[in-house]
């Protein structure tokens, strides 16, 4: 229903972003990113056009939705941070941190996620107990790939739960979210892989691996999801400095999926049985599953331990949602193109930033909004659906000369109701541009005023669409006109 919302059947104007007539370039589809020649916007930014920013609106609005359904309070914070507090949070990702200096030499740098924020917020209210979620920019010095929803500078919505809880219920509520949100949205097939910090640290351990390189390797697990073992093997033992015994048995592990019958297996596994991190985490896995059972939503959920998630601060869960396609009839299994959603608990990263390093457990959600936009982008562009920008849903006008005061005094008495209501900004328009102007924009009614309609105490109040007119007692317009638009 929110997508059904944006869209009607006739062309609007073009959005524009460039110089082509309505029908030309981009008839009110999702504008190109163009305009003058020799003027462009910084790589990997966006100008936001009026199609653009009313997608972008609603898809947000269902988003909240979802978050405030759930219980969450918003909040904000500046988009400016100290460096340090950003560094060390974030691994080998630090380097596409914007780093910034001001006018007296502070170093400074433009936020990379919401999450690092949040836990500075909660540890400078000294906070124990919240559930919000962040709507923001985020800046990233990355290389950009924007047919892919990969931007400098982009849109995060974020859902956290911080606080000291019984094991699992947030983390399961964290997908559960996820689960909703997905499925709302309509983009397909959808998978949630899960794993555990914990589960992968205890791989890495009966694997031989220093507790040193933990944090290495698991940024190299991360890449499975992009390039084959082979090349992640490759980089372990050539550029991370891991045997090829080590490798190999990490492969054994990482390379399994699955579901509940997995965890069961590898809770009787000889070596990881044995290390307490693994067994802790892959006994909250297990009950984690039951709570995802009792949601409903285990047939879109995979224990992947191929997952890592590169950045430093997880500490336990850890899950990404990626979308499915079924490249054709002869694949088995649908392939990944792309993640739209990921998170984790994260139980230190508070307590890294509180002065006496008390820690306050978090488990959060992140939405990966540009990469659904972009989607959303390129199939509107492909089916040559119209996104309507405005939402006037009246057009004051009138059918002769010199009635602006009778237009002004209507459409201020629409106002006053709380009807979305506009005017041709000319004293004597044309009733046929006027009405014109209704089909071009999407504007449902006109509320035609001419000396007739004055003399008799009515409004001519017509049907866009239909082109139906009817006579409506003046003071029963407003009623009438939310009697038509309620949906």
């Amino acid at each position: 229903t929110w997508l059904r919302r944006l869209r009607s059947p006739r062309a609007w104007a073009c959005c524009g972003s460039c110089r082509s007539p309505p029908g030309g370039c981009c008839p009110g589809v999702l504008p190109c990113n163009g305009g003058e020649r020799g003027l462009q916007v910084l790589g990997g930014t966006r100008d936001h056009p009026p199609a653009y920013t009313a997608l972008r609106e609603r898809l947000l609005a269902a988003v909240v939705t979802c978050f405030k359904r759930h219980g969450a309070a918003a909040i904000d914070t500046p988009v400016l941070e100290l460096r340090e507090t950003l560094m060390g949070k974030y691994g080998e990702e630090a380097k596409l941190i914007y780093e910034l200096q001001d006018q007296g030499g502070e170093l400074l740098a433009l936020r990379y996620d919401l999450t690092v924020p949040f836990a500075r917020y909660l540890a400078m209210n000294k906070i124990t107990n919240m559930k919000r979620y962040h709507i923001a920019k985020v800046y990233r010095r990355d290389n950009p790939a924007t047919t892919r929803g990969r931007y400098r500078e982009f849109y995060q919505c974020d859902f956290d739960i911080a606080g000291q809880f019984d094991p699992m219920i947030p983390d399961a509520e964290c997908l559960k979210i996820v689960h909703e949100i997905l499925s709302d949205l309509q983009l397909g097939d959808f998978l949630i892989k899960v794993n555990d910090r914990r589960i992968l640290n205890g791989i890495f351990a009966v694997c031989g691996i220093p507790e040193s390189k933990f944090v290495t390797a698991c940024c190299t697990v991360d890449k499975l999801d992009k390039v084959p073992w082979e090349e992640v093997r490759g980089e372990m033992v050539g550029e991370k400095g891991l045997s090829p015994e080590a490798a190999d048995h990490i492969g054994e592990y990482v390379q399994l999926h699955g579901g509940l019958e997995l965890i069961e297996r590898l809770l009787q596994d000889p070596k990881l049985s044995q290390n307490k991190l693994a067994k802790e985490g892959l006994g909250d896995m297990k009950l984690l599953f039951e709570y995802l059972t009792l949601f409903g939503i285990t047939g879109k959920i995979s224990f992947d331990l191929s997952l890592a998630r590169g950045l430093d601060y997880y500490t336990g869960v850890i899950f990404e949602a990626v979308l499915l396609q079924q490249e054709n009839e002869h694949v088995e299994e649908p392939v990944s193109v792309g993640s739209v959603a990921g998170g984790g608990r994260y139980d230190g990263l508070v307590g890294m930033f509180d002065p006496k390093g008390r820690k306050v457990p978090c488990v959060g959600v992140s939405i990966g909004i540009e990469r659904i936009f972009s989607i959303l982008e390129q199939r509107m562009k492909a089916s040559g659906e119209k996104v309507r920008t405005t939402e006037t849903q009246v057009l004051v006008a009138t059918p002769h000369k010199h009635l602006l005061a009778a237009r002004l005094k209507l459409i201020s008495e629409l106002w006053a109701a709380g009807i979305k209501a506009e005017m041709l900004y000319k004293k004597d328009p044309k009733l046929l541009k006027q009405l014109q102007y209704c089909e071009d924009t999407g504007i449902p009614l006109a509320a035609i005023v001419g000396e007739q309609e004055l003399t008799d105490g009515v409004v001519k109040l017509r049907d866009v669409a239909t082109r139906v007119e009817v006579d409506i007692p003046r003071e029963k317009l407003v009623d009438e006109i939310r009697r038509r638009l309620e949906p």
